[in-house]
């Protein structure tokens, strides 16, 4: 399950240098340890039962104390973050806390601070688009579904099988063994929030005057719309080994300010992404570093208004993914032949029936096209406003031209535009664009997005059958059994005779540019970033 992961950029491109004045070194002649960079859209929320998206997660992935870290890929194996340890037994996770985690007002975080936080955010009250992330444990599902004006929804409340045992013992009783649950525990939704800040200042609680968090660094500032300041976290239980003393991120929307702004020094790190024009020249330097990644680019239909799955179908097959990889996007990412990307262990098999072609196939589009009643042929196309999907829409629009398609490109910043998106879809929404970054290696991360009642599904679709299969896998252990199940699921999504509410177009990659400078930055295939491990020499 874990973070819905919107992805705001093209790629992840991320450039990196050091400030060589003497105003970036300390009086004894070292470097000074504060990392400036750009982030390349406003944080929608800070809040963990909120976040949905990746620049707010990797924001919260260093203001805060994971429970279970990722380690280095493929494997991404689970890591002690808060949690010291633990132990699974069926379908029993339990959860030891360090003792020496503590929320910035000096208080202990507690087993039933998680307890607290975890059932606000599957709380109906709350409507959070990432309760579903939690719907593996026992009586969550139904407890986030409760009508209060029909149900006594306290006592579903207290059957949510979250329990704590003692001071610093957590039980969590999922519905069935769920093999990948551990390394969901990394995912923001599952950070704890402070209770007595929360109930104080309600939707303010984010804001730096009053925001409370366990992690390494603390939100020393947020000038809306412009910038965010973290400062280390001197009390936290690993500051010893944290190098870095701020961190200056800088909010820059347009991909060629950034890339200025890094060329003349004033960031380090530019995380709004190089234009795609730029990207040979970085290319041929060494700071071009490439990461694998886990994640899917893809273009969703608002199928109420595109409701004929061979329009669908056509409009997917028209689409050139080879030349939108090798002239557009240009840093290593594969066209997608299905959602589920190859690095996901399974994946070839399980979108293998995929009907994603790699290069156009117009031919067969128009034939899909003319058995169409009535076609939809005046298309409304939305974006959020960076360069490269604007260059990649534009190339869309030329494709889908050949089908006799009139597409509007619509641009709209980020926080809009996932408002835009719903679910339910703005009705002028025809077709989208969104990316999913995966939390862990395991195929029911991303398909879980297109079941009915997700909040991430932005499609209108539903299909019981797919939802079913969906349900079946969290309740199937073995992989090779359950990669059958994903199977059956994918083909339902993205087949020839699926129903296809979702094109893919490309699987991602991160690409970043580095100076030897930088130390420890590291990028894994979840786009997570542990900035402790960071520092400037």
């Amino acid at each position: 399950m874990r973070k819905r992961y919107l992805w705001a950029g093209l790629v992840t491109l991320i450039a990196v240098t050091v400030a060589g004045s003497a105003a970036a070194m300390s009086n004894h002649g070292q470097a000074a340890q504060v990392l400036k960079m750009s982030i390349g859209a406003e944080p929608p929320s800070l809040d963990p039962g909120l976040a949905t998206d990746t620049t707010s997660a990797n924001v919260l992935f260093n203001l805060m104390d994971p429970l279970i870290r990722l380690g280095k890929p493929p494997a991404l194996k689970a890591t002690p973050g808060a949690a010291s340890s633990w132990s699974v037994k069926g379908a029993v996770v339990t959860l030891n806390l360090r003792k020496d985690v503590r929320w910035t007002n000096g208080q202990p975080v507690v087993a039933q601070d998680y307890v607290w936080a975890w059932l606000r955010t599957i709380s109906p009250e709350l409507a959070a688009d990432y309760s579903y992330q939690f719907f593996g444990i026992k009586g969550a599902e139904a407890y986030n579904g409760c009508d209060p004006g029909k149900t006594n929804c306290n006592a579903l409340r207290a059957a949510v099988g979250i329990k704590a045992l003692g001071k610093y013992t957590l039980r969590i009783t999922l519905t069935s063994p769920q093999p990948w649950f551990i390394q969901q525990l990394s995912h923001t939704s599952f950070l704890p929030v402070n209770r007595a800040a929360v109930e104080k200042y309600g939707n303010k609680w984010t804001e730096p005057q009053n925001i409370v968090t366990n992690g390494p660094f603390k939100l020393a500032s947020w000038k809306h719309d412009a910038s965010l300041t973290l400062t280390k976290n001197t009390k936290w239980r690993g500051a010893k080994t944290v190098k870095l003393t701020r961190i200056e991120m800088s909010i820059i929307t347009d991909g060629t300010t950034a890339e200025n702004a890094f060329r003349a020094g004033n960031i380090d790190i530019d995380d709004t992404g190089v234009p795609p024009v730029d990207i040979p020249s970085w290319k041929k330097t060494k700071f071009w570093k490439l990461y694998k990644a886990l994640g899917t680019y893809y273009y969703g239909f608002n199928i109420k208004n595109i409701s004929d799955v061979n329009q669908r179908r056509a409009m997917a097959m028209a689409i050139d993914r080879t030349q939108i990889v090798t002239f557009i996007t240009q840093a290593g990412q594969v066209p997608a032949r299905g959602f589920t990307p190859n690095g996901i262990a399974g994946g070839p098999t399980i979108t293998k029936h995929s009907s994603m072609p790699v290069k156009s196939q117009l031919a067969q589009a128009k034939t899909l096209m003319a058995k169409v009643k009535n076609p939809k042929k005046n298309i409304k196309l939305y974006v959020n406003n960076s360069p490269g999907h604007i260059k990649i829409a534009t190339a869309i629009q030329a494709f889908w031209k050949e089908l006799g398609l009139d597409v509007t490109i619509k641009v709209q910043e980020w926080k809009q535009f996932l408002e835009f998106l719903g679910p339910p879809p703005n009705s002028d929404v025809d077709v989208y664009r969104l990316g999913w970054i995966y939390d862990f290696p395991d195929a029911y991360n991303g398909l879980v997005l297109w079941t009915c009642d997700s909040g991430n599904n932005n499609t209108n679709w539903c299909n019981k059958k797919y939802d079913a299969l969906v349900k079946k896998a969290t309740r199937t252990p073995n992989n090779t059994k359950r990669a059958a199940i994903y199977q059956q699921a994918e083909d339902i999504l993205t087949g020839p005779k699926g129903d296809l509410p979702v094109m893919p177009i490309y699987w991602y990659t991160f690409a970043c540019l580095v100076k030897s400078n930088v130390k420890g930055f590291f990028i894994n295939p979840t786009d997570q970033w542990d900035l402790t491990k960071v520092s400037i020499t």
